[in-house]
């Protein structure tokens, strides 16, 4: 658990829409830390340090959330709320997990390659850009890549056909990924 990230935050004082608002202006995000009990805390953190942990780990990858004078929590990123106009941060909600136990994330899926099927005149639909799947949270890959080179046409990739790391299950194996089909002509 050593080699984690770590994103340091303070508990929150203030709560509602005006100690947020004031919070904001002071460049920091106001937040909850939900436990693996149940129980929150509102927590606050700075709006840089919180926006570089996230471009480093995104949702599916855990950390550890310091929070001042409560110690140290491994935590998943559940939800996160951003400004329609600026994308700035507005909320962010974490999730503590208890690493022993499986939890279930939705996962972000890369194609690569170019389906064979397409070079001879097929059309590459893909129906998913994320998938579930069931792990323990230091098991859980950060995305599912899919190569999509050996795809002819009338070809369909299910979840279930995706190579997954040892320890990780998909939700719905028998969900449709992506297919060739074939370009009908126009008569």
């Amino acid at each position: 658990m050593s080699d984690l990230k770590v994103l340091s935050v303070q508990k929150r004082a203030g709560l509602g829409k005006g100690a947020n608002r004031r919070a904001r202006q002071e460049e920091l995000i106001p937040g909850v830390f939900y436990t693996a009990k149940g129980e929150n805390l509102p927590v606050q953190m700075a709006v840089r340090s919180f926006a570089k942990l996230f471009s480093q780990v995104g949702r599916t990858t855990v950390f550890n959330l310091e929070i001042e004078g409560d110690g140290t929590h491994p935590v998943l990123i559940w939800a996160t709320q951003r400004d329609p106009i600026t994308s700035r941060f507005t909320h962010i909600d974490f999730y503590g997990v208890d690493l022993d136990k499986p939890v279930k994330i939705t996962v972000p899926v890369e194609f690569t390659g170019v389906a064979r099927g397409t070079k001879v005149g097929g059309k590459l639909e893909t129906y998913r850009e994320q998938i579930q799947l069931m792990a323990k949270p230091l098991d859980m890959p950060a995305k599912v890549t899919i190569d999509i080179s050996g795809m002819d046409v009338g070809t369909t990739i299910q979840i279930a056909d995706v190579k997954l790391p040892e320890g990780v299950r998909a939700i719905a194996p028998e969900t449709p990924i992506a297919t060739v089909t074939v370009i009908a002509e126009d008569t």
